[in-house]
């Protein structure tokens, strides 16, 4: 088994995928000795693909999937996390907005709880894409009763067990907090740098961020209602 693995969604991001394997390799570095990074490319249209499988025949530990067509972030993190075997999970985009090197402000904390949820302390957005984060993530916890302020920082770690205990349906990679609470697990979250984009353009605009979602939160608070509550007072040996 891993002891650790990476998770990154890749959608049309030629430009920052060698850099992205250049500071993923600097931030296990010394740490860790069995390790893989699960690049899933999300259908892209631009030279993705093609870097990717050239990177990947002289680094065993890059372990690229392919979709056919594009699926979206929720199928692409589902993906990974079915594949992936480390004892520890990262996942985080592959635009470098976040670093991998910032996990050392989050792993700590797997020794109490069993998700670190990264917060984007001093984000580097634009002020209608900041408003449309502030209003949807307010929204979320007040529907949904949760204390998440940045459901959307890309920046999380896992336990193994909490990803795989996920069955992901379109748009819930903005519920993983609530997800892992619903199924048992303790959730903390951790301030973590934001950096400009070096490459690229963001994929989502402030409209389909801040509306995509409102049928979503909905079946999450169906979902944590309806959790099976249960304690065993005896059981037989069997």
């Amino acid at each position: 088994m891993m002891e650790i693995s990476f998770v990154v969604p890749i959608f049309n991001e030629e430009e920052n995928i060698s850099l992205l394997v250049e500071k993923l390799e600097l931030a296990i570095k010394g740490k860790y000795s069995e390790y893989e990074f699960i690049l899933v490319d999300d259908g892209s249209t631009d030279k993705s693909k093609e870097i990717l499988e050239k990177l990947s025949k002289d680094k065993k530990y890059l372990k690229p999937i392919f979709f056919k067509k594009n699926c979206g972030q929720s199928a692409a993190l589902s993906a990974g996390f079915k594949y992936c075997s480390g004892d520890i999970v990262v996942s985080m985009d592959g635009d470098l907005q976040t670093n991998p090197k910032d996990i050392s402000l989050l792993i700590p904390y797997l020794k109490e709880y069993d998700m670190v949820n990264g917060m984007r302390a001093t984000r580097q957005d634009g002020f209608y894409r900041k408003l449309a984060s502030l209003v949807g993530n307010s929204f979320r916890n007040f529907i949904t009763k949760d204390n998440i302020h940045d459901t959307g920082c890309p920046l999380k770690v896992f336990k193994r067990e909490v990803v795989k205990s996920f069955y992901l349906y379109k748009g819930m990679h903005r519920f993983l907090p609530t997800l892992a609470k619903i199924n048992g697990f303790s959730v903390i979250e951790i301030a973590v740098p934001h950096y400009d984009r070096i490459y690229g353009k963001s994929k989502y605009t402030t409209f389909n961020r801040l509306f995509v979602g409102f049928e979503d939160v909905f079946a999450v608070r169906w979902m944590k209602k309806r959790r099976i509550n249960y304690e065993i007072a005896d059981k037989k040996n069997y």
